[in-house]
């Protein structure tokens, strides 16, 4: 339980408000209900007193005032894929679960945006718009199962996002309700737009603290034409950094740049939830660099990327042929997370980002904290935008070990001028350590921020900024 504290029971006027507000079976109230609610992926788990599942702007901003004139704490949901406790309700209080908001408002394909509410899967999108030629760019791991509006919470984004950008780059506008139940509109249907402040890059990524997405205008790209992917297989994890920051120097980005060290190639050769790849015995860290384009371009950006990916420590460098070779490497990359569930018990999962030139004195720095510290470390990611899933793994009697390593993986982080979270977000998990990289000053303007779109404090509650008395 991430928090001890029993929250006061709800009021009946509260009950008998929000009851007004929803049919029976979109209000739950009973705890077996309830509690499938109150966890997600970080396997933390609080009992929510009330669950209300909303179809409509207009029940969502009656349950959001509802909870505002009460003082209950409010804690949005998609479909839980958070890794950092971002949607357990820590004040226990009322869960809103987006659920059954996940229908397509519109899709303008001459335009390139399609509006969507905050409960579409992320796999649905991706098949509405490449229906019509088109994807959005955004696609974290759990893609076949997380929600929109997760991914705008947490600018969750995926491999794509070292060529296409994250959420932010691919997102024109927004509708919110605030924590006093107003309704925002942000942004705009076009590509470009400076009326009034930027509150579209604002929402996203505030994980429900400033406010609950009630739909979103996504800007789509054309599907390209052909794309092709190259494996790349080095002797060890330094040969392997140095060729990332080569590649992401020269001018044919890939569109995806992957990341296995050498842990992480042993959970493969263990078979990865079943998949199976064919590696070389000396494999000590691999890429997985993914172009794509015209036809008639596609070759001379394989060359460009097979050219800076050479060099020392180079073991083998070969383009996948046929599409079930390329299906098995996604298919593994993507089972890496899960599998090591199976390696050990405790999983620390974090998603540190340090600027591509440092990639190799991160990488040879948790090499030595993982020795200093006898915690077994498993790192892979998104190499192209210096994002790393760092993984710390062992038994319960480990812990203490292993968060006394997570806190020297953070200082090195942070002296190599990186950022504690690419896309997981700040939850619970991060909450103890952002003031290590967010300055006093800036965090004041944060808390000032925080207080105008929220001013009762019900949003989200316990989760991003640090608790704060004054």
């Amino acid at each position: 339980m991430p928090n001890d504290a029993t929250q006061a029971p709800l009021s009946e006027a509260f009950l008998n408000t929000c009851g007004a507000a929803l049919p029976a079976d979109r209000f739950l109230t009973d705890p077996a209900d309830c509690l499938p609610y109150g966890s997600d992926n970080s396997r933390r788990t609080m009992l929510p007193q009330a669950v209300a599942i909303p179809t409509s702007e207009s029940e969502v901003q009656a349950i959001v005032r509802a909870c505002a004139d009460h003082q209950v704490p409010l804690t949005t949901r998609g479909r839980a894929t958070n890794t950092v406790g971002g949607t357990v309700p820590v004040q226990q209080g009322l869960i809103l679960s987006m659920e059954r908001m996940n229908r397509l408002l519109r899709m303008a394909a001459d335009d390139r945006y399609a509006e969507v509410e905050p409960g579409m899967l992320n796999a649905d999108l991706q098949k509405i718009a490449g229906e019509h030629g088109f994807f959005w760019p955004p696609d974290p791991t759990s893609a076949a199962y997380c929600s929109i509006g997760g991914n705008l919470g947490c600018n969750a984004s995926g491999p794509r996002a070292v060529k296409y950008g994250t959420c932010r780059e691919n997102t024109l506008g927004i509708t919110a309700v605030d924590g006093q139940g107003r309704l925002l509109k942000t942004g705009v249907y076009t590509t470009k737009g400076v009326v009034g402040y930027d509150l579209t890059r604002l929402l996203v990524g505030s994980e429900g603290t400033l406010g609950i997405i009630t739909s979103a205008v996504l800007k789509l790209t054309p599907v390209p034409a052909a794309k092709a992917t190259v494996r790349a297989i080095y002797d060890g994890i330094e040969p392997a950094a140095r060729a990332i920051a080569r590649i992401m120097a020269q001018p044919e980005t890939p569109c995806a740049l992957e990341f296995i060290d050498r842990n992480a190639i042993a959970a493969i050769r263990a078979g990865a939830r079943g998949t199976q790849v064919d590696l070389p015995d000396n494999a000590g860290a691999m890429l997985m660099i993914e172009v794509d384009g015209s036809p008639h371009a596609l070759q001379a950006a394989i060359d460009a990327v097979s050219e800076a990916a050479s060099g020392d420590g180079l073991v083998e460098l070969r383009q996948a042929t046929g599409a079930e070779e390329i299906a098995a490497l996604w298919a593994t990359r993507k089972a890496l997370s899960p599998a090591l569930r199976h390696i050990a018990s405790k999983k620390i999962n974090e998603d540190v980002v340090v600027p591509v030139s440092r990639l190799p004195e991160l990488i040879s720095g948790l090499d030595e904290l993982s020795a200093q510290h006898n915690v077994h470390i498993v790192n892979f990611g998104h190499a192209g935008n210096g994002n790393m899933h760092t993984n710390l793994l062992g038994e319960p009697e480990d812990m203490d070990r292993m968060h006394r390593c997570l806190d020297d993986v953070f200082d090195l982080v942070l002296r190599l001028d990186g950022t504690l979270s690419g896309e997981h977000g700040v939850g619970i998990e991060k909450r103890p350590f952002i003031e290590r990289e967010i300055p006093a000053a800036s965090l004041d303007v944060m808390y000032e921020m925080k207080r105008v779109f929220d001013p009762k404090g019900i949003l989200n509650p316990g989760k991003m900024l640090p608790d704060r008395t004054a």
